[in-house]
């Protein structure tokens, strides 16, 4: 849980998201596991050819998609023959379809919506995260993600005049295997409003640190990591309010996930999820300070995150003996 002691408002708004989960736990349970997508837009299919297919998970040859590339609802996807790479990313199954897009290391959904990422997947090796020497972040920039419909991606220029970041969900440093490879985590796609100070170049950073840290030493470690939109209590209701930002009005997330299955050297796993708010957080404050359900997570962003995982299989979760 977090600590009234590191943010004041953090008691009221724990409250707010526990009335507002078990409001809608009905609902949630009787949600279909796959978003519709059902755009008919003719401005998206005149323009498809911004679309880069490429990069699209599933092609229409091996399983059915609508005329925006999504997969078509209750269609579970032929495991794709060309890409042993996103067969291991995506090993413990995808939180959702909508908007997919394949890199050569990460596998994210984006929220054309909001302009973020619903959930961006990365699974880490101690080979995968050897550094190429030649390969520098000075070299690569921010850019557009292409693939994305043009009414609907970000732009660097969203970020001028704003106090905040470009944060990125797949972290940089954990793609530096090659130039190409690392300046994919720069395509904006990736990329989440993020607080700079105390946040971004704080707290998320030290996440970020660790996961590779432990990554290291470990067989395998999947990371699912974006952005939440949470509601705070006001006046007794609740409300979702966010900034948007740039002429794209960009949403600047209230909170950031992070969910890790650690697979150690004999094969046992432990589950680590955390949240943390988009706000600057002193120095000093332990990362299980933010450790959070995961199955609030889940009911929050709307979708299931490692479900071929039974629940009983991790040896810890939380850093507590799973009994």
């Amino acid at each position: 849980m977090i600590g009234p002691k590191v943010l004041p408002t953090v008691s009221s708004l724990s409250a707010g998201i526990g009335v507002w989960l078990g409001s809608n736990y009905e609902r949630w349970k009787r949600r279909d596991r796959f978003s519709k997508n059902n755009n008919t837009d003719s401005d998206i299919d005149s323009d498809r050819k911004l679309l880069d297919l490429s990069r699209v998970v599933v092609h229409a040859s091996s399983t059915p998609v609508n005329r925006d590339g999504a997969i078509v609802p209750g269609q579970q996807p032929t495991p794709p023959t060309a890409s042993n790479r996103l067969q291991e990313i995506m090993k413990y199954g995808y939180p959702g379809f909508d908007q997919i897009r394949s890199y050569d290391n990460f596998v994210l959904s984006y929220d054309r919506r909001h302009r973020n990422a619903h959930w961006v997947f990365e699974q880490l090796t101690p080979d995968n995260l050897k550094y190429d020497e030649n390969v520098s972040r000075k070299s690569s920039s921010f850019k557009e993600d292409t693939s994305i419909h043009k009414y609907f991606r970000a732009a660097p220029q969203d970020y001028k005049g704003y106090k905040f970041d470009k944060g990125h969900l797949a972290a940089a440093n954990n793609h530096r295997i090659s130039q190409k490879v690392l300046d994919q985590t720069f395509l904006l796609s990736n990329i989440s409003p993020q607080v700079g100070e105390g946040f971004n170049r704080g707290i998320w950073n030290g996440l970020e640190k660790y996961v590779r840290a432990v990554a290291r030493k470990n067989k395998n470690v999947y990371v699912c990591t974006g952005p939440l939109y949470l509601p705070t209590p006001e006046n007794g209701k609740l409300y979702v309010k966010y900034e948007v930002i740039g002429n794209n009005q960009v949403a600047v997330p209230t909170h950031f996930f992070k969910v890790l299955v650690i697979e150690d050297n004999s094969g046992q796993l432990e589950l680590q999820s955390y949240v943390l708010p988009n706000q600057p957080i002193p120095n000093g404050v332990p990362l299980k300070t933010y450790f959070y359900p995961v199955d609030a997570i889940e009911r929050a962003a709307g979708f299931l995150l490692f479900d071929k995982i039974p629940k009983r299989t991790f040896k810890k979760i939380n850093g507590l003996k799973n009994s």
